[in-house]
């Protein structure tokens, strides 16, 4: 059947990748073994991936050197489509030309990929063959490329995965229930082929997308576990930011997610240490030590019911709290995002904290705006003393950060405050969540944070 897609590019990256280097961004570490005392001592009835920083010496596939203005600028591009998802604007329709009708699908925003997102490694299909994979908590769908491409497919690690090839590859038709899904994971309305196959449209904030055929094979997990009709998108036209993975996995809040397709087996809860790229972290589903946490309740929200909302309560510089009144940190809609890099607050947040770090660090000279980050210090992170910055959610959890989580070398003789204001949504992006153990546990609506997580 012959199957010719053309979309607007939009796209996520899923092979678990870091957001930016905990030091200089484009410099490359090697690979420390230090995260796997933290596997050992994981419950064992969970299920447990190693994840990579996008640009990490241990990464499978890693992303080629690129100036940080434009992972800054791709990041961007995440946070605006992020703002567009939550206030339902729809921008242009795109064609798609499904064989042998044209017709017009409307495209909205999804959560762009971009180069923030960290990577892992599953298995999919009879016999079952490896593929590294981008992991994103802001994406409901999972998929992969798959031969024949008969669009475009990028250049990926490993071969294509071949449906044709495996003994447990089901298409999905389009009368399913997983297909009348499609719309909800992907913001997309779902579209049928002449053969009565469920076809899929994934796009992403960045302009890159996935557009294919829906399916089902056997999901291949951790050691030796092996997940049946595991639903995935299998994409004929792959095109955008996906560095060298196969594709991507969706951890949000929707019954077509990694996440909702495990839990009847493994629990309703995943966790994760996102690394940097001297080390490597871990993506935990299932089963996780509750007792390490200090937890913040999920917040529900009308705005769209698949990404994790969370209240930041207050935030203190140096173990003072900032001169801001608490009705400023709930005004803004907040969500925490595996895939964007910098954090965004709310425009008065900002302020305060950018004017307490640059009282702390006056002794520093100051260097001029770098992209979106406008608090800069002509130095490198390792030699500052940079004031301890602490996030205090609702509840009581707190992010206690580091120099690393607070402060980021964006060339070799500058170091910027990683934070940046708000529009429409603030988001507790990853360069802060870097290095903490985070779970998300969905069945008790609570997200937890412990440190010392990963490497």
């Amino acid at each position: 059947m012959g199957l010719l897609l053309h979309l607007l590019p939009h796209f996520f990256f899923l092979v678990l990748a870091a957001a930016a280097a905990a030091s200089s961004p484009l410099k490359h570490a090697s690979c420390s073994p230090k995260f796997l005392d933290e596997l050992r001592h994981l419950n064992s009835s969970g299920l447990h991936l190693t994840l990579h920083h996008p640009r990490s010496a241990c990464s499978p596939a890693p992303f080629p050197d690129l100036p940080f203005s434009t992972i800054l600028s791709h990041d961007e591009a995440r946070v605006r489509s992020l703002a567009a998802r939550l206030t339902k604007t729809t921008p242009r329709a795109a064609s798609s030309i499904l064989d042998p009708s044209a017709v017009s699908v409307p495209l909205t925003p999804g959560a762009a990929i971009g180069v923030g997102n960290y990577v892992t490694r599953i298995g999919l299909g009879t016999p079952a063959r490896s593929y590294v994979m981008v992991v994103d908590t802001g994406s409901s769908l999972s998929w992969l490329q798959c031969s024949p491409c008969r669009v475009s497919c990028h250049a990926q690690v490993g071969s294509v995965f071949d449906p044709a090839a495996s003994a447990t590859y089901l298409s999905v038709g389009c009368s399913a229930s997983e297909c009348n899904s499609l719309e909800s994971a992907t913001l997309n309305p779902a579209a049928c082929s002449t053969s009565n196959v469920c076809i899929y449209e994934a796009s992403y904030g960045d302009s890159s997308f996935s557009v294919g055929y829906l399916g089902k094979d056997t999901l291949s997990l951790g050691s030796g576990q092996r997940v049946p009709n595991f639903v995935y998108g299998c994409g004929q036209d792959n095109e955008g930011l996906f560095g060298r993975s196969a594709g991507l996995i969706g951890l949000a809040r929707n019954r077509l997610s990694l996440l909702s397709q495990l839990a009847p087996s493994l629990g309703n809860s995943f966790s994760y240490c996102l690394p940097s790229t001297a080390a490597a972290g871990y993506l935990s589903i299932g089963s996780y030590n509750g007792g390490k946490y200090a937890y913040t309740p999920m917040q529900s929200s009308s705005l769209d019911d698949t990404l994790y909302f969370v209240k930041l309560s207050s935030m203190t510089v140096g173990g003072s709290g900032l001169p801001v009144s608490s009705s400023v940190y709930s005004g803004t809609p907040t969500i925490i995002d595996s895939g964007t890099v910098i954090t965004r607050l709310p425009s008065d947040v900002y302020d305060a904290l950018s004017a307490a770090v640059a009282a702390a660090l006056k002794r520093y000279p100051r260097a001029p705006a770098y992209s979106i980050l406008d608090t800069c210090f002509k130095g490198s992170l390792s030699k500052m003393a940079v004031p301890e910055v602490n996030m205090v959610f609702q509840g009581g959890a707190t992010l206690r950060l580091a120099a690393r989580n607070v402060m980021i070398d964006v060339d070799d003789s500058t170091t910027c405050l990683a934070f940046a204001p708000a529009g429409r949504v603030a988001i507790i992006g990853n360069k802060q969540q870097q290095t903490y153990s985070v779970v998300y546990d969905v069945g008790r609506s609570r997200i937890g944070f412990a440190a010392g997580g990963c490497g």
